[in-house]
Formats: structure tokens, sequence, C-alpha cells
């Protein structure tokens, strides 16, 4: 008798559970039974109307039983009985024409109707694999997108500033472990993986391994932290941007991997004190964070006739020069000339001044409100491992 290696079956336990608990959702258009049910009568009222109009148009080809001339009536009742596959014979084609016709148009027309009227029965068949041809082809061509981990507040405002900056939704994967939350994602047109972003398997489902940069927008600094380094490993040339709360954990991600760390409760918190100390200073900050709307921050390569030239003499208002992995302020003296390669960072009216587009909330969203009046529990007993129940929120 040969027995399996223990490691080989529980790793393929782990590929069948995650093939089950982990999935990918493509966004799609849902439309409500009674409009599914209108688009089935209307196809069908117009199969019948084009049979009516052949049986009609050579009505002399026809015969009817009870003597006299084919009417339009009864083009509508041979039609009518035809497709039904009914059939009782008192309407028959009689020229060669007309046989030609029953052949070639009705009896095609009949099995049209057929399909539609089934049709509810044959989408249910059909749906799986069509969604698994989507799949298949969506895995294929997807590349050069950028994956964002967690559709909390964070996620989304992050999602809305790249499509305000010009990315399509197509470029755009979500990952949460929440499956309400991928299915708000959908609705907006975003494709979705529902599962743990700390586990290798679900990133690759992502196809993270083709995309060209990450947004790591989690609710705790530690699942932060093992997103980073899985995505890391599986994409050496991945741009990672991660969110933190603590200042402190700011070392911790660069090291795990990070390209750039945002400090989420910092950053909020300084804009609180401007806000306090100016309130026009910080209401002009809130506006240039802002993609779309007013003034807006923005990079962009130096042209050649401000090469050579100084950073004040730009037509835009320069922030900054970065030169290689150089950032250099406007007021730097190795920034007094710009060089063809620099690229700026630049303040600038937005082009469209359009309100950026709003994303839908899932239910499990930190939006603030509270939906019921809370109930005191006790807290939860916690383990090493409880980070990845607490992603994306």
């Amino acid at each position: 008798m040969k027995f399996e290696n223990p490691l080989t079956a529980r790793r393929k336990r782990i590929a069948y559970a995650d093939e089950y608990t982990f999935r990918v959702q493509l966004p799609r258009q849902l439309t409500g039974p009674l409009i599914q049910v209108a688009k089935r009568l209307l196809m069908a009222h117009v199969v019948l109307l084009i049979a009516v109009a052949v049986v009609y148009l050579d009505r002399d080809g026809y015969a009817d039983n009870a003597g006299g001339g084919v009417t339009l009536l009864d083009s509508v009742y041979y039609v009518t009985v035809s497709l039904s596959t009914t059939g009782y014979g008192d309407i028959y084609p009689t020229s060669e024409t007309a046989r030609m016709l029953t052949t070639f148009v009705i009896t095609p027309l009949r099995v049209a109707f057929l399909i539609i009227l089934v049709g509810t029965s044959l989408e249910v068949l059909t749906e799986r694999t069509r969604q698994q041809w989507r799949l298949s082809h969506w895995r294929s061509t997807v590349r050069d997108h950028t994956v964002i981990v967690g559709f909390g507040t964070k996620g989304r405002s992050a999602a809305e500033t790249l499509l305000a900056a010009g990315a399509t939704k197509e470029q755009i994967v979500v990952v949460d472990p929440s499956a309400k939350v991928i299915d708000a994602a959908n609705a907006d047109g975003f494709a979705g993986v529902v599962g743990d972003a700390t586990r290798s398997s679900v990133l690759e489902r992502a196809r993270i391994d083709r995309a060209r940069q990450v947004v790591i927008a989690t609710q705790r600094d530690d699942t932060a932290v093992l997103v980073t380094l899985t995505a890391r490993q599986i994409n050496r040339k991945l741009n990672i941007v991660a969110s933190v709360r603590e200042e402190e954990n700011v070392p911790l991600l660069k090291q795990s991997g990070a390209d750039s760390v945002v400090t989420s409760s910092g950053a909020a918190g300084r804009l609180l004190g401007l806000s306090l100390i100016s309130p026009s200073a910080g209401q002009v900050m809130e506006d240039l964070i802002q993609t779309g709307i007013g003034m807006t921050l923005a990079e962009r390569p130096v042209t050649k006739a401000e090469v050579g030239r100084s950073p004040r003499e730009c037509p835009d208002l320069v922030l900054a020069v970065i030169r290689g992995h150089r950032l250099l302020h406007f007021d730097e003296p190795a920034a007094a000339a710009l060089q063809q390669q620099d690229r700026v960072v630049v303040i600038r009216r937005s082009h469209e001044e359009q309100p950026v587009q709003k994303l839908r909330k899932g239910d499990e969203d930190d939006t603030g409100e509270l939906r019921n009046p809370p109930k005191m529990q006790p807290a939860a007993k916690r383990d090493w491992q409880s980070p990845r129940d607490d992603l994306g929120q």
C-alpha cells in the first residue's frame, strides 16, 4: 500500500480550502427579475411577429380546411400553434415556396421561440461557464494594475483619488476579507478578491505578481506589516504604499519592504492642529490633498524650456525637485538649475473642477455613524493570529 506524504496532503487540503474560501469576484450588471421577464416577453413577441409577417406575405401558399383564404388572423393562429409545437393541421402549406419558408424560416423561429421560453433555465446552466470564462480571461489580461488591500474609508479614498487622477476601474483590484465589502466594490465596477491578504494565495489571485503598485489600507499596523512582507516576497519590483496608525511603526513598515508609509492618525492630528492655528491654512491643505477640486498637487517631468532655469521661473508653483532618488526642496542650492532628467512637484489648478466620484460604503465600514445602539460586551481575548481577522476595516 502506498502512503501519501503528510506535507503533500496538507498542501492539497489548504489549496482546496483556498479555492472555495478565497475567490475572485468580477463586476457585473445585475437586472431585476421583472426586467428579465419583460426582455424575454419582448423577444418572444418579436419572433412571433416575424413569423406572422412571413406567413401572411405568402398567404396564397397556405390552405385552410375550413375553406376560404388565409387572413391575417389565420396567420397569427397558424404561427401561434406552430411555434408552440401544437400543430393542429387545419392550416398547412400547399405551395413549394410556403413549404420552403416553413422548413427554413418557421422551424428556426420555433427553435428560437422555445429557447427564449426556457431561457431562464439555460441561463442558470450557462452562468457558471460564463463566469469561469470571464475569470480566466481577466487573469490572463490584467497587468500593471493597482491592488488596494482593505476597502474601508482609507481604501475607498485612495480609489477615488486614483480615479480622479485618470485611472480606470479596470486598473484597480480590491482585496478584502468581507464578502459584503467586495460586493459593494463590484457594484462600483471594481474587480475584487474575497480573502485574507496576509496569505500569498489571496494576493496571487489578485495577480499581484503583475501589479504595478499596491495600497495597503488595513486597520491594524501589524496586519499591514504582514501584508507588506507577503507582497514584497511575491513581487520584488512592486511599489508599495502602506498606511499605519502609529508613527513608531513607520520604520518597521519600511524595513518590511514598503516604499512609502503614511501615518493616518498623525496626519489627521497635524491637520487638526493646523486648522486650529490657522483655519485658512487648514482649508488650503485640505484642498491640496483632494484631487480634481481647486488646487492640486502634481508631479511632472521638466520641459525642454525649463532646463537650466530656476524652479521659480517655471509657470507652475514648484515645491520640490526630484533628481534620481533625491528629493530637493525648491530653495536648496542643488535645485537652483533644473536638469533634463529632473521631475518637479508642483501646485496647479485643476483643469476640470468636478466632484470626485464617491464610492459605495460597505455594511461593515468605519463611517463613524452608529446604525444601531451599541451593546456593551466584554472584550474578546485576542491571540497573535488575530490581525488576520481585522483586515480592511
